[in-house]
């Protein structure tokens, strides 16, 4: 019977990535998966994954390849929870029927 080993991160996947799955990530990130190099010869058991790293607002700050063990990665249910946008400036009011200086 084949033995299951770590789950395999696939595009879409968001990831914690910490020490456990390189010794480069002393400073965990959050990983925005893209595509699995399934096609790069690499050592039993790592991987090469393209994605981005995700800041603590959500956004993709730096896209980035990283050679990391599946076995160490965590995934995550969902991205960091954004706040709500502003919908306007507080505090300013518009007069009805003035239209904007040109």
């Amino acid at each position: 019977m084949p033995e299951a080993g770590p789950r395999k991160p696939q595009g879409g996947d968001l990831l914690h990535v910490t020490r456990a799955a390189s010794v480069q990530f002393v400073r965990p990130i959050v990983f925005r998966v893209i595509r699995v190099h399934d096609d790069w010869h690499t050592y039993h058991g790592w991987l090469w994954l393209d994605g981005y790293e995700i800041d603590a607002k959500g956004d993709a700050v730096a896209r980035r390849s990283i050679y990391v063990q599946p076995a160490g990665l965590r995934w995550l249910a969902a991205a960091p929870s954004r706040p709500a946008a502003p919908r306007g400036a507080p505090g300013v009011a518009r007069r009805p029927g003035v239209a904007g200086r040109r």
